[in-house]
């Protein structure tokens, strides 16, 4: 049973699917939003590395140089960066909303250890 990347002309996002019979491979869908407005596309090549080694190289101080925790967008590439080194596959908006997130509860948060002191 092969496994396929799809690129969506829809959602314009990348889908892995796994083919079990010759009518999933002549009808590939999209698992974002279901388009069959899809295009094969190149797997990318996958080295296996132990956990170890992937946090070894992110704890690496040259990793973080550049990075400016008042730039969204910098903050954004790194989190992609780091994000690919430890084998997610994340998109801009998955970034944007984990970005709002992580600020709301810095923002709740910051006044509840204000009122614990």
């Amino acid at each position: 049973m092969p496994i396929y990347e799809y690129h969506c002309l829809d959602c314009r996002r990348r889908s892995t699917l796994l083919i079990r019979t010759r009518e999933e491979a002549e009808q590939p869908a999209c698992s974002f939003c279901g388009s069959t407005r899809v295009q094969r596309i190149m797997s990318r090549f996958a080295a296996v590395k132990s956990e170890e080694s992937r946090l070894e190289s992110l704890s690496d101080p040259s990793r973080w140089s550049g990075v400016d925790e008042n730039d969204p967008a910098g903050v954004a590439r790194f989190v992609k960066r780091m994000g690919s080194e430890l084998g997610e596959d994340l998109s801009r908006e998955e970034i944007d909303q984990m970005a709002d997130e992580a600020a709301h509860e810095a923002e709740s948060g910051s006044g509840a250890d204000e009122d614990a002191l």
